[in-house]
């Protein structure tokens, strides 16, 4: 018989929808022929979900779910083919069934996640007739005191949590908390940050970003005694590009995020931060 890699399964999976252990099962009594194994899904019952595989999925929603206090949120990627399956009713439920069973069970990773759902989405696709895929996802619980501002954009493709703390935890009544944790969710999803502040970035990244820098300034014809200060506030911009905290705010670019929060912390009488954020495009690779 056929060693049977993880890679095959992998694109077995890939091809047809079907669950890991599916594809195993397949490819094993098909002596690793990856056709043969498709065929075989075909006649266990899986027909749709394999002759729709291949088709693109970059159509669908970001599902949500959020604790009543806010404490916990979970958001997930479902993708469709089409922007008419993914403004029908029955996918919308799916993707907010998808989205609470991730919240429930906190999938350790992707196959975690296929297993957990995987037979509710093949129905999903011999119902609706598309192919479907289930992209990535994100569970946030706060440490407390602390919430969870959660952000899916109206055309639900664009999914952000951000997870805000406190230092006393009567301010979590406060609800000017879970405001602010709202509105940096709707920064993040507006202007696409990578990462909290400079330190949370790849110094590789950075490094890299100071090569093209410089390399552009000398093309620039900039006199060598001055390129390294050019440099370096390009590299300031770069920043408060990618930076969550070194952005201007949405609604006053004026204000910087790290300022607004300092603000909230003295209109709060408390000590606020910002923990961590996650941002999902849908269809995004990363």
């Amino acid at each position: 018989m056929a060693e049977i890699t993880a890679a095959m399964v992998k694109e077995l999976r890939e091809r047809t929808s079907v669950g890991m252990m599916d594809c195993k099962k397949a490819l094993q009594e098909c002596n690793g022929e990856m056709e043969t194994a498709i065929d075989w899904l075909r006649q266990k019952g899986l027909s749709k979900a394999a002759k729709k595989a291949g088709r693109a999925t970059s159509e669908g929603l970001v599902g949500s779910k959020i604790a009543p206090d806010n404490s916990k949120a979970a958001i997930v990627e479902v993708m469709c083919e089409t922007d008419f399956v993914s403004r029908g009713e029955k996918f919308q439920a799916f993707a907010a069934d998808v989205a609470a069973k991730v919240y429930d069970s906190n999938p350790a990773d992707a196959d975690a996640l296929s297993a957990l759902v995987g037979d509710e989405l093949n129905n999903q696709i011999a119902t609706l007739g598309e192919n479907m895929s289930l992209g990535r996802f994100a569970v946030f619980e706060a440490q407390q005191p602390g919430v969870v501002g959660v952000y899916v954009h109206s055309n639900g493709k664009i999914g952000v949590m951000v997870e805000v703390g406190a230092s006393n935890a009567a301010t979590l009544a406060k609800p000017e908390l879970l405001e602010l944790a709202k509105n940096l969710a709707m920064q993040v999803a507006a202007t696409g940050s990578v990462a909290l502040d400079a330190s949370c970035l790849d110094p590789a990244l950075i490094e890299r970003e100071r090569v093209v820098y410089r390399q552009k300034t000398l093309d620039e014809g900039k006199p060598e005694s001055i390129v390294d200060k050019i440099v370096e506030g390009r590299i300031q911009k770069y920043y408060q590009e990618v930076c969550l905290m070194e952005q201007g705010y949405i609604r006053d670019d004026k204000v910087k995020i790290k300022d607004l929060v300092q603000q909230e912390c003295k209109n709060l009488g408390d000590t606020v931060t910002v923990r961590r954020f996650v941002r999902l495009q849908l269809g995004e690779s990363c």
